[in-house]
């Protein structure tokens, strides 16, 4: 899952704490560290069932997915194309020096 999605979740998150209990979160670190995260799903979830916020808990639980979720991988090139670019910029002839801009005027 990309980082800007967990950050939205994480800053749903956040507004809902907020309003519902008073608690201020960090969700830049919520979205970064998966501790903090984990605390802040466990803190949500406990106080969905005291004060009986269901959305509390289904925000909680996207935001566990979220960090449970493996990366994805990254997309990869084939081989051949990589080394075909290799060679391309290998063999293609070293760009023309930039001009120097000239003196337009001269003296008289």
């Amino acid at each position: 899952m990309p980082d800007s999605d967990k950050l939205a979740i994480a800053a749903h998150l956040h507004v809902l704490l907020r309003r519902k209990t008073g608690r201020v979160t960090d969700t830049e670190w919520m979205a970064a560290n998966a501790e903090y995260a984990l605390e802040i799903v466990r803190f949500a979830r406990l106080r969905a069932q005291e004060d009986n916020v269901p959305e509390l808990a289904e925000w909680a639980d996207r935001l566990d997915h979220a960090v449970h979720q493996e990366p994805a991988p990254a997309a990869r090139k084939p081989l051949l194309d990589v080394a075909a670019q290799a060679v391309r910029q290998r063999l293609a002839p070293p760009p023309p020096p930039p001009e120097v801009p000239r003196y337009v005027g001269g003296i008289r």
